[in-house]
């Protein structure tokens, strides 16, 4: 169905002195706080649900331990030549955690490539292809978006709504715009935008939350109290997510199927990228994503994870189950749990909700950013979340592959200082070899001196079995792709892919040590207690200026030219040894310059069946986008609502729907802006004085806003208009 899009009609002369209710009639529906000092009653008996292979997960964790401990002891071997020092003995018990992660993330993707070898079958009879089910329920499909650019997220969301629509049951599913949009300029662009696509059809609804409480979990929540009693399931889009008709109609047809499924998680397929960094991410996606997402889902079971994007959830399991709470304490740790999906997965899990992934379900989409700058400021935000998981680790209830997502995400960070802590150990002992003259004969009573060395065959065996345990799914991956004719095709032949996982393999290995110094930064940054805030993720280009990239890039650089240094002190081979490392490090710069450059939309190299064949829905994106009022308007919002009738109408509807203020509590800019206003002689010269959120303020205020869309124009503005 992904090719039956219906196009639509963009009205710019909006409806002049009338405008529809942006919302519908409410329905609300309670969402009590949960507590993880004990655990609730359980909605789902889980002696009732199917049957979550135990014996899968004790396969993964025996082939995990049975790696871990060849690798452990084969290091141990290593050190244990004259004995085990202090550092020698940091040096084993770091190498022993980070060679666990590595070998369960090997197991699992073994898993996936079994899987996919013999064929998927989940628990779901989630077909993914052939005629589409029929759809009694109710969807609500929930665009959350904080101060995005209206013109490209709202045409996301419009070809996603066509592509519905043409499947025949598009009067299921009602569309929501939940905005938090700080940016007064955004909220009125957005609303150019909404009124724009009314003309495509009904079910389009637009809110704008005056207050941001608890960010996007927060978002949710509050349409969950509102509105959440009139759907049966909700689909939670992310503001770069784009879903077919078709993948949406047979995910609800089979929560239909399955009373007892709380969520269906889909494994989004990248596309759009515009730089060299973006174009690595979305291969390495494409090319190992499925097999990765096949090998956890297919252990998981019905204790998947959710990624608080691109997924199907019973509206009514939601609200009786995750509430969230604020975690104790002060910021970063206390406060709004931000990393909130992990969360309300475990919590669903803990009511006895099934939980699953759909890997090889086609139709969902989703952008990465642009750089690696860009991406690391996201990183810090998740890093952030993740570590808050740690208060949540001990609460009651929740199922053991629920604390071990917790513990994964956490380790998806902390793992990124245990490896440079572990470099510089491994440093360190051979500057101490080097230049600290040794105690051949201890104080204890011995016959022979003790000679302090380390076995450097087997130090390269060790080397050799991890760089293994590493690329090894690499290659099953391309294995996958090849024998496979369409998908083989689809990226550009077999010799295409091979180069493009050796080049993305290259590039990968010069940005992973960089990124180690990112996330450690950011892990030292929590720890002394710095909150990553809420800021607005780019999507843009990837243009950064020179200056900004040196600076940022300067520590990364600084700890390699250090390490290449100290190596050189000791001994080339040593030097050698670390090349991968240092290598990354020095050239941060220049790598950074590289990656960021813009790519052609069908590479040579790293393209992607979506580059080579692009989804329908994904041109119908770009059709719409062109269609929609253009953002990067240097009209100001005030202004626009004043010349606008429609927009004004329509923004005052969405004013009459929102929640009245607290008595007692005083918005300072709104005191601000009340006061200058009634200063103001005209509107030119009271938008002059008036500051984003002075504005903010303003607009959302009806009484005020009334007041300055009355106020006369400037001689300016009056002698223009003649």
């Amino acid at each position: 169905m992904d090719d039956v899009i219906r196009p639509i009609s963009v009205d710019r002369a909006h409806p002049t002195g009338r405008s529809r209710d942006p919302l519908p009639a409410e329905a609300p529906l309670a969402m009590p706080e949960q507590s993880f000092a004990e655990a609730p009653p359980r909605m789902i008996d889980r002696s009732t649900a199917a049957n979550s292979g135990g014996w899968r997960r004790l396969l993964i964790m025996l082939g995990t331990a049975a790696l871990s401990y060849a690798g452990i002891d084969e290091m141990y071997q290593v050190l244990k030549v004259g004995g085990v020092t202090i550092l020698e003995g940091l040096v084993l018990v770091l190498f022993a955690a980070l060679f666990a992660w590595v070998a369960l993330s090997f197991v699992s993707a073994l898993a996936g490539f079994t899987t996919l070898l013999r064929g998927w079958r989940d628990d779901l009879d989630l077909a993914t292809d052939g005629p589409l089910p029929a759809l009694t329920s109710r969807v609500a499909m929930l665009l959350p978006t904080y101060n995005e650019d209206p013109q490209t997220v709202l045409a996301r969301l419009q070809a996603t709504r066509e592509s519905t629509d043409a499947t025949g049951s598009g009067a299921q599913f009602d569309w929501y715009i939940l905005s938090d949009t700080t940016d007064p300029a955004v909220w009125a662009q957005e609303e150019k935008c909404f009124l724009a696509l009314m003309a495509a059809g009904d079910r389009l609804f637009y809110r704008h939350r005056a207050d941001n409480h608890a960010r996007k979990s927060g978002n949710i929540e509050d349409w969950v109290k509102r509105f959440g009693a009139g759907y049966d399931f909700m689909v939670i889009l992310d503001a770069d997510s784009v879903m077919t008709g078709d993948a949406l109609v047979r995910l609800a047809a089979a929560m239909e199927r399955h009373p007892d499924v709380g969520l269906i998680q889909t494994l989004p397929v990248v596309v759009n990228a515009r730089t060299l960094f973006a174009r690595l991410q979305q291969f390495a996606g494409r090319m190992y994503g499925p097999m990765i997402a096949a090998g956890v889902a297919w252990w998981h079971g019905s204790e998947s994870n959710y990624w608080g994007h691109n997924a199907i959830i019973r509206v009514a399991a939601f609200a009786a189950s995750t509430g969230l709470p604020n975690l104790p304490g002060r910021k970063p740790f206390g406060g709004s749990i931000l990393s909130h999906d992990f969360v309300e997965a475990a919590l669903l899990r803990r009511a006895g909700w099934r939980l699953h992934m759909a890997p090889t379900l086609r139709g969902s989409y989703e952008e990465v950013p642009p750089t690696m700058l860009d991406f690391a400021a996201r990183d810090r935000r998740w890093c952030q979340g993740n570590l808050q998981h740690a208060a949540i680790l001990p609460a009651r209830g929740l199922h053991w592959v629920s604390r071990l997502h917790f513990l994964t995400g956490i380790g998806a960070y902390i793992t990124a200082p245990m490896w440079l802590a572990f470099l510089v150990a491994g440093i360190l002992i051979s500057l101490q070899a080097q230049y600290v003259r040794p105690e051949y004969f201890p104080k204890d009573f011995s016959l022979f001196p003790v000679w302090p060395a380390q076995d450097p065959i087997r130090a390269a065996w060790v080397f050799a079995a991890t760089m293994g345990l590493l690329l090894l799914p690499k290659l099953l991956a391309l294995l996958l792709v090849l024998i496979r004719r369409d998908t083989r095709v689809g990226f550009g032949g077999g010799f295409r892919a091979f180069a493009g996982l050796m080049f993305e393999t290259l590039l990968s290995g010069l940005t992973a040590p960089v990124m180690m110094i990112f996330q450690s930064t950011a892990v030292g940054q929590i720890v002394m207690g710095q909150d990553s805030g809420w800021q607005l993720q780019h999507r843009g280009d990837g243009s950064i200026p020179l200056r900004d990239v040196a600076r940022r890039y300067a520590l990364p650089t600084l700890i390699g030219v250090a390490m290449a240094t100290s190596a050189l002190l000791v001994s080339w081979p040593l030097f050698w040894w670390m090349t991968p490392v240092i290598l990354g490090l020095v050239l941060a710069i220049p790598v950074a310059l590289l990656t960021n450059r813009p790519t052609s939309a069908r590479p040579a190299l790293l393209a992607t069946p979506e580059d080579l064949a692009a989804p329908p829905i994904l041109g119908r994106v770009r059709d719409i986008a062109a269609m929609l009022p253009p953002s990067g308007s240097d009209q100001d919002p005030l202004l626009a609502l004043r010349s606008d009738r429609g927009l004004l109408d329509l923004h005052l509807a969405g004013l009459a729907r929102q929640p009245a203020r607290p008595r007692g509590r005083i918005d300072p800019n709104l005191a601000l802006a009340r006061a200058m206003v009634a200063d103001a002689e005209t509107i030119d010269e009271l938008v002059s004085w008036l500051s984003n959120p002075e504005k903010r303020a303003l607009m959302g205020d009806t009484d005020l806003l009334l007041r300055v869309v009355a106020l006369p124009a400037s001689p300016a503005e009056s002698c223009g208009s003649r």
